[in-house]
Formats: structure tokens, C-alpha cells, sequence
């Protein structure tokens, strides 16, 4: 099994869009309202870019990366938002089956996250799309989580909440478990690329994910 992080795990989206937003203002340059859509999915190089290129912050795009994750390490560290029933369930699922983790959180931020929740142990494989070469949609960051699980991708089911993870883990052959983001919905479309469709992580058990993929 292979999990998105951000919207899966995490509680983060809004809390992403406040850093990049609040860098954008204070650097002096123009946010968009479809900034955040847009970036959804993207690597870090990719957004990055996207904010230098496509609002105008006036910094390298390697800056602007690193200002984003300091900012969002602060706010976890604060307080993790942890949604509720993650812990539980990937606790259950990691004594069945391999975990991997596959985000577009910068590296970072996902080592962070999974240890300040305590669930570090149970992930054998974590991939950061800043570690392949394109970002969601495309499926390179899941086909990369296979094969550090050393599993065929048709064999892996993916969790993912968004348009862009939905449709990354479908176009690598996985089994897809969607668990819609409820502020950020996925298009329906990218939604009926979904074998299952939960209403939250709690409902996200063994018995759930047996019968997408054996």
C-alpha cells in the first residue's frame, strides 16, 4: 500500500496555501485564485517555479522553496494536523503490508510529519516527487515508491485525496482508494478513476483494501 501524505494523513492543504500565499504578499507579488488548484500536486521545483515565474516572487525558485518549508516546519511543529484516524489505520494496514508513502511534500516535511505522529516505523519506503522527475499527475513519484517496496505497481493500492493524486495513481496501474479532499474536492472525472471511495481515513481498514488488490 502506498499513501499521498498532504490531505491523506495531513489536515495541510490550507495551511500550505497560507505560506505561499503570505510569501507571495510580502515579497510583493500578485496571487492568483487559482494559485492553489494549480500547485496542487506539483514537485517543489515545480511550484517554486510556478511562484517565481507565474506570481512574481522575485526570488530564486530554490529560495522560495526553502522560505515555504520553513514556514510549514514551524506550523507543524505548533501543532501537527493530524487527521483523525490515520494513526489508527496505518498502524493496522503496516501489520499486513508494506507501506510506502508517496508525496509532493519536499523531503523535509514528510520525515517531519511522519515523526512527529509517531509513525515513522511503519512506512518501509517514502518517495518526495522533488526526487523524480515530474510531479503529480504524472505517476513517476508512485512507480518510484514500487519499486523501493520492490513490488509491481499492479500489485500496490494508493490513497490519495486530490485530482492530480488520483489521476498519478491510476496512470501507474495501482488500485486506487480515494478519500476526496473536502475543501479542495478532485474533479469527478479524476474521482471515478477510483476503485473505492471512502468518506474519511477511519473507514480506511484492512478489510476495505483486500478486495482492490490481492
Amino acid at each position: 500500500m502506498i499513501f499521498d501524505l498532504d490531505g491523506v494523513l495531513i489536515d495541510s492543504e490550507s495551511l500550505w496555501d497560507d505560506a505561499r500565499r503570505q510569501l507571495v504578499e510580502e515579497s510583493g507579488g500578485a496571487w492568483k485564485d487559482e494559485a492553489q488548484q494549480a500547485m496542487m500536486g506539483m514537485s517543489s521545483s515545480e511550484w517554486s517555479d510556478y511562484m517565481r515565474e507565474e506570481l512574481g516572487v522575485p526570488m530564486s525558485s530554490e529560495a522560495i522553496s526553502e522560505a515555504v518549508v520553513e514556514r510549514l516546519a514551524g506550523l507543524y511543529r505548533e501543532r501537527l494536523p493530524l487527521l483523525p484516524g490515520a494513526r489508527a489505520s496505518v498502524t493496522a494496514l503496516a501489520q499486513r503490508w508494506p507501506l510506502g508513502l508517496a508525496s509532493s511534500s519536499n523531503r523535509p516535511l514528510i520525515e517531519l510529519v511522519l515523526e512527529l505522529a509517531g509513525l515513522a516505523d511503519c512506512f518501509e519506503a517514502t518517495v518526495s516527487s522533488e526526487e523524480v522527475a515530474h510531479g503529480k499527475p504524472a505517476p513517476d513519484v508512485y512507480l518510484e515508491a514500487a519499486r523501493r517496496l520492490s513490488h509491481e505497481p499492479a500489485t500496490c493500492v494508493a490513497v490519495e485525496d486530490s485530482t492530480t493524486g488520483l489521476r498519478s495513481a491510476a496512470a501507474a496501474g495501482m488500485g486506487v482508494v480515494a478519500i476526496p479532499n473536502r475543501a479542495f474536492p478532485p474533479e469527478p472525472d479524476a474521482l471515478a478513476l477510483a476503485d473505492i471511495v471512502l468518506e474519511s481515513i477511519q473507514a480506511l481498514g484492512p478489510e476495505r483494501v483486500a478486495g482492490v488488490r490481492s
